[in-house]
């Protein structure tokens, strides 16, 4: 049993020999990409989406990005799950970034220049994890196996957006990645208690829920312990594991206690709120989606490796049903307890009625190794030489030219989409670059959220002493309030530690998190051609008597496009019929008109 923790041996496509005069000649070596070149290559995606990815959830800026920018500034925007009261997120996770963000200010001039230094270094980091999971994958599954995986983690638009993504469950699923590395290697022996740290780390630190993908692994060590007299050597990793995840736990309990001048466990806080919040809380209360959400999405996000990835489970019954001469017991109950985790966290989210596409993306690495290893027996069928198969009779230039179809097919997908989402939404990214010319604005001035609050991509992007103010809008939920003022540690720490008025776990709207439009020096807005203004969303862009536009990129009409040109890039030519082509909006900074004495 213990052997199939070092090798999925799944056959691979015979190549064509010629007819040996002496004796045969060996097989030819499945292709390896070495580790530098895959680190390049992972590297080079991932810092493609560190530049030019637009963020996607509000939570990302409000939640994690102010928070930073308060540490490493003095101010920022602070949510209810900051507040002592609620303390359901981590200032353990903060400052780790926070001080990635102070170390690159040093040679930065600009804020903005920070924010793209703190997710080069998400990006990098990312990069290593993938390449050790590839490292790990080529050494005991196949060659092969890790070069599918490694296509689907460079080319998918899911992990475009999850790589450098300033995420909870980012930082998951580099950890989640991390983890399934230990529990694959086995060189020096087993690696239990490296696994569970690295899930626990995970979990503590990112997002506790991650734990759900350890359990199938566990479970194999176990059995693999149980059965081979080991069950000892199992417990004690085990135990050493819990407590490594322990120490991690009361460095995270510490670094909270300083910053909220109270003992909370976050993680377990996170748990409580979203499991047992009670009725009219809970995450429910920010909306629902119906159970084929997370089809949609991951279909969008990898296109045909999420089907591959869902028949995982029913080619390995048919193959062991029908090519029994290519699995063994062992390789069979390897196979399955690795496909196992991508099926449970899919089942467990798609069971939630509050469904968001960020709660995948810890599972990402397991739907690519799910997708890997479908893939990699499917070319095992369709290599086959087997002139009794009917398979064995295709021609193998045919053969060839199929599965190059798909691979293909889904590599330009995939970049279709995530060249797509950057040519449509990447505005609010661009669009505040002038306030960085001189005479331009000056500290003190507010430059004001309207109906476009959700797509404010940080205060990183405003220069030193301008701050963002929210307007009324349409908009009837709860808006960020702001961290008190503080210019040192101490009264950094004094500020994190305050309970902040007007907030609440309800999303009730407050009132006070408002300021008058006349306080306004700049204002964020937009004017889309299918978008009727209203009375508290009126058309502020043509308003030319009281502002003027001072940068506008387009951003996609999404009320008057087609579900292609929504869906994958489209180019804007004229030989493009109009139903499929793309309708644009303008998103814009606005500056106030000076007054007149």
């Amino acid at each position: 049993m213990a052997s199939a923790r070092r090798n999925l041996e799944v056959p691979s496509i015979p190549t064509r020999r010629a007819t040996p005069r002496t004796k045969q000649r060996p097989p030819t070596a499945p292709f390896y990409l070495p580790l530098n070149t895959t680190l390049y290559v992972c590297l080079v995606s991932n810092a493609i989406a560190a530049f030019l990815a637009p963020i996607q959830d509000c939570d990302e800026v409000f939640n994690f990005w102010e928070p930073t920018h308060y540490l490493d500034h003095g101010y920022g925007l602070q949510t209810w799950e900051y507040s002592p009261v609620y303390s359901v997120r981590s200032w353990l996770y903060i400052t780790i970034h926070a001080i990635a963000g102070k170390i690159s200010s040093f040679a930065l001039g600009s804020k903005f220049s920070q924010f793209y230094a703190i997710r080069c270094f998400l990006a990098v980091c990312c990069a290593a994890c993938q390449t050790r999971l590839y490292s790990a994958i080529c050494r005991t599954l196949s060659p092969r196996i890790g070069l599918l995986f490694l296509m689907i983690v460079a080319f998918s638009p899911g992990m475009f957006h999850a790589s450098a993504s300033f995420l909870p469950s980012s930082f998951a699923m580099y950890m989640s990645m991390l983890g399934l590395t230990a529990f694959l290697d086995w060189r020096a022996g087993q690696k239990t208690a490296q696994g569970i740290m690295w899930f626990g780390l995970g979990a503590i630190v990112g997002w506790p829920f991650v734990g759900a993908l350890i359990l199938p692994l566990l479970l194999e060590d176990v059995v693999i312990g149980f059965i081979s007299g080991s069950l000892w050597t199992v417990f004690f990793s085990i135990l050493n594991g819990v407590l490594r995840c322990l120490v991690i736990l009361a460095v995270e309990i510490g670094t909270d206690y300083a910053f909220l001048r109270k003992l909370t466990i976050v993680p377990w806080n996170i748990v409580a709120y979203n499991i047992f919040g009670g009725e009219g809380k809970g995450p429910d209360i920010f909306g629902t989606e119906p159970w084929t959400f997370y089809i949609k999405n991951l279909l969008l996000n990898f296109n045909i490796w999420f089907v591959f990835a869902m028949s995982a489970a029913p080619l390995l019954i048919l193959q062991a049903a029908f090519r029994q001469h290519t699995t063994s017991k062992e390789t069979l109950f390897r196979t399955v307890t690795l496909i196992t985790p991508f099926y449970l966290w899919f089942t467990i989210f798609t069971l939630q009625p509050h469904k968001e596409e960020r709660f995948m993306y810890p599972a990402y690495p397991f739907l690519a190794l799910n997708a890997s290893i479908s893939f990699h027996m499917v070319l095992s069928y369709i290599g086959s030489g087997n002139p009794e198969e009917i398979i064995g009779r295709v021609p193998a230039k045919l053969k060839l030219a199929a599965v190059m179809a798909v691979v293909l097919a889904s590599i330009n997908a995939g970049l279709l989409r995530t060249i797509g989402i950057i040519t449509a939404y990447n505005a609010p990214l661009n669009v505040f670059a002038p306030l960085e010319e001189p005479g331009i604005g000056q500290a003190g001035d507010s430059v004001c959220l309207g109906k476009e609050w959700y797509r404010f991509p940080s205060s990183f992007f405003l220069p030193n002493g301008m701050r963002p103010k929210f307007i009324r809008s349409e908009f009837r939920g709860l808006l960020p309030g702001q961290f008190p003022d503080s210019t040192n540690l101490p009264s950094l720490l004094e500020g994190t530690s305050q309970i902040p008025s007007g907030m609440n776990d309800l999303n009730e709207e407050d009132p006070g998190k408002y300021v008058d439009i006349s306080q306004c020096s700049f204002l964020v807005d937009s004017s889309f051609p299918g978008r009727a203004a209203t009375e508290l969303e009126p058309d502020y862009l043509h308003d030319e008597s009281q502002w003027k536009p001072l940068s506008c990129h387009s951003f996609l009409d999404t009320s008057q496009t087609g579900i292609l040109g929504r869906l994958v890039w489209v180019p804007d030519i004229p030989i493009i019929p109009d139903r499929f082509r793309r309708k644009w909006g303008q998103f814009c900074l606005l500056q106030r008109h000076a007054r007149k004495d």
